[in-house]
């Protein structure tokens, strides 16, 4: 795959080629060829390519007859992650040293990472802050927090954390861009959008290639993430010029009306498992309801959503409207408690989902959470067993595992209880774990070594309390020495599971799935929802109407019939008790993002009892 991918890039490079001097042609078909070190490549962390990729010859020749000014400086032994911020380029993914210079003149390309040569880590490049249309260091910025790379272990650099005064400069600015925005049509927020999602389509490699490097999920699953995001622009930008409100006739010809009207300046706060597809699932709905919004993502995985924040100012919102502060708990107490602050929406976990509430409601602002799950899958014997089995994998293992939505309580009935786990077991000893930017590689790395650490110790505890590890649940170490200190595990599969284990009552997070035999419909529904979680829950069988019935009784805010884990945009996203309320997706996510007023109209006299 990496050779077909090779050959690709060569052939797009030479394409792009023609016209420019036979000199410089040659020169970068002969880098092209023998790498940059003359290496052989083995691997994404191995490439050595000089991708010197111009879609227009004019500039690159303008370039050569003026003297170089940039004097960009990039260490030895070092290729460059960029990210394309105008559509002139054919999107080149990774550039060379001797190319660097030779960009800025006419085509503002942003390094978001570099890349050793020699020991394939990526580092990361400051600063993550954005307020009023550019990448900014904090004013106040104290505090700074080291960013690894989930696949190597190693870290990719560091960035500050935003104090309070940048909270404050950060909703500033959103005030001021809200003014303009607010005032748009819908249409015209609509157009703004569709712009952003053509961006994002447009830059999806790059988008995925470090949503990978941030967080450790596989390149194949990143791409998917962001082919969610930009479908979810493109769904928002559709209902943006839909706003409407309703009319309502009053007696003696008089009536009235409701409008919604946007809230103002939203915060976001986001987590670490998805992050440019939270940001999008947050932005999109908000912004086409004319609000501006200030985000914050996890300290874990700070780098995608700064990407999108320069796609927006490139689709052409007003400078402001989309700003990121980067920071941990104090800077979320800071944006939740702003007085300007119109309202938060969080996705992470239930104790931080409770602070957020406390806070925001000091203010009396509205408050979107999506918060933890411990989400049942109900398996009956007449289910297909290989869509049952292909269920119960998506359930518990896109994401390392790491999904709140997850249906790690897997209750099978008696009758299929052997065969299912048989094949459940011999699948997921198959799973292709490793490096994540491989093609093939199914199970990245986990998102951090604590992490990592509290997933295998709710295994030992479920070992200790009885259950039996049917498969994995241990560490595991890639081939590739690069890799050796990475956060990966094989996938577990747990049998023998109680109602009353801890594996089965809390949310681990992580590629664990409990398996639990049920013999009676109405029992296996008591025992769903005997749980304070009510994310999601999803039912097999080929029994129509059981499986209405089921999901009716189910306490969860997203049922799955005969499938699992799948979340189109056009569908609204939430949990029951204390997974979280309110709701991301859909149409319903207008009016989390949106006020009600009701404006009544006198067309006679007005009469006083006074």
């Amino acid at each position: 795959m990496v050779r077909r991918e090779v050959h690709w890039q060569r052939q797009r490079a030479w394409g792009a080629l023609d016209g420019i001097c036979s000199r410089e042609r040659g020169r970068a078909r002969m880098e092209l060829d023998e790498g940059e070190d003359g290496g052989s490549v083995k691997g994404p962390r191995d490439l050595r390519i000089c991708l010197l990729v111009i879609a227009r010859d004019c500039a690159f020749r303008q370039q050569h007859r003026q003297k170089d000014s940039t004097n960009q400086e990039v260490p030895l032994g070092t290729v460059i992650l960029m990210l394309p911020s105008c559509s002139c380029c054919l999107a080149p993914w990774m550039l060379p040293r001797p190319s660097l210079s030779l960009l800025p003149r006419f085509c503002s390309f942003l390094p978001f990472a570099t890349m050793s040569s020699k020991t394939s880590t990526f580092h990361l490049q400051q600063p993550l802050n954005y307020r009023a249309g550019a990448r900014i260091q904090p004013v106040d910025g104290s505090h700074s927090e080291e960013v690894y790379e989930p696949a190597t272990g190693r870290v990719m650099g560091k960035f500050l954390f935003s104090g309070e005064k940048e909270v404050d400069l950060a909703v500033q600015s959103a005030k001021a861009a809200f003014k303009i925005w607010s005032q748009k049509s819908g249409m015209e927020r609509s157009r703004v959008l569709l712009e952003a999602a053509r961006i994002i389509r447009e830059q999806r490699e790059e988008i995925a290639t470090m949503e990978t490097i941030n967080n450790g999920k596989s390149i194949f699953e990143a791409r998917v993430d962001v082919d969610i995001s930009w479908q979810c622009l493109e769904y928002y930008a559709g209902l943006a010029g839909a706003i409407a409100g309703q009319h309502v006739q009053l007696p003696g010809g008089s009536f009235a009306y409701t409008r919604r009207e946007a809230l103002g300046v939203c915060v976001g706060i986001g987590a670490w498992n998805y992050p440019f597809q939270i940001a999008c699932w947050k932005s999109a709905p908000a912004l086409a309801c004319g609000n501006a919004m200030i985000y914050k993502p996890s300290p874990l995985t700070p780098i995608s959503v700064v990407m999108l924040a320069e796609i927006f100012t490139q689709a052409g919102v007003p400078n402001g409207l989309f700003n990121v502060v980067q920071g941990g708990a104090a800077t979320g107490q800071f944006l939740c408690q702003h007085r300007d602050v119109a309202k938060v929406s969080f996705t992470g976990s239930v104790p931080t989902g409770i602070k957020i509430m406390e806070m925001s409601a000091k203010g009396i602002k509205p408050v979107t959470l999506e918060l933890g799950g411990k989400s049942p899958l109900i398996i009956f014997s007449d289910s297909v067993l290989e869509n049952a089995v292909n269920g119960a994998l998506m359930a518990n293992f896109l994401t390392q595992g790491e999904v709140c939505c997850n249906g790690t309580r897997v209750f099978v009935q008696r009758e299929i209880l052997e065969a299912f786990t048989e094949e459940v077991v011999k699948r997921t000893q198959k799973i292709k774990i490793g490096d994540p930017l491989l093609e093939d590689t199914r199970m990245g790395a986990l998102i951090s070594r604590p992490h990592l650490e509290r997933v295998l110790g709710f295994i030992t505890q479920a070992k200790e309390q009885g259950a039996k590890v049917l498969c994995g649940g241990e560490l595991y170490v890639p081939d590739d020495l690069k890799l050796k200190n990475g956060y990966y595990m094989r996938p577990c599969v747990l049998g023998d599971c109680r109602d009353d284990m801890t594996c089965v009552k809390e949310e681990i997070f992580g590629p664990v799935m409990s398996i639990l035999p049920f013999d009676t419909e109405e029992e296996v529904l008591e025992r769903a929802n005997n749980t304070t979680f009510g994310l999601a829950g999803g039912v097999f069988t080929r029994d129509i109407q059981r499986a209405h019935r089921v999901v009716a009784a189910l306490q969860a805010g997203m049922c799955f019939i005969n499938n699992y884990n799948i979340s189109p945009v056009e569908l609204p996203f939430g949990g029951y008790k204390m997974s979280g309320f309110g709701r991301e997706n859909g149409r319903a996510a207008m009016e989390y993002y949106s006020q009600l007023k009701t404006v009544c109209v006198e067309m006679g006299d007005v009469e006083s009892v006074f």
